[in-house]
């Protein structure tokens, strides 16, 4: 039952981020989330320096609600975006993960090739200059 529980989270955490991945993936909608890292913005404040129509970026932010990136609040006739954090985090910690993953990988290689040259220099040499 736990091992479920586990896999479900799992598989969740990922389908959370390849939305967030694929939301970032697009120049549109990461231009929004630079605009919005400055402060939360009505819909039509966000569209105005995009040579779109209004319902293209809403299509944009759409996607980035959905990802659970942007989030939306209405004031009276206003729908105000905002960052949600908690999403960038999860994706930050992902990134720390991957890269101490490979760091730690590259250093065991690094290791790994200065004990070959090591061994390579304290092995007789049995040639001379390539001879056969």
């Amino acid at each position: 039952m736990i091992k479920l529980e586990a896999r479900k989270e799992a598989a969740s955490r990922t389908a959370r981020l390849d939305a967030v991945f694929a939301a970032l993936a697009d120049p549109t909608r990461r231009a929004i989330i630079e605009r919005l890292s400055r402060s939360e913005a009505r819909v039509t404040e966000v569209a105005e320096p995009f040579d779109m129509s209004l319902n293209a970026v809403s299509k944009h932010i759409r996607v980035l609600e959905a990802s659970g990136v942007v989030e939306r609040q209405r004031k009276g006739r206003d729908h105000i975006l905002s960052i949600n954090t908690r999403s960038l985090d999860e994706i930050d910690g992902w990134i720390v993960r991957m890269r101490r993953y490979w760091e730690d990988r590259l250093d065991a290689m690094e290791h790994l090739l200065r004990e070959l040259k090591k061994d390579q220099k304290l092995a007789p040499k049995d040639r001379k200059h390539g001879s056969r």
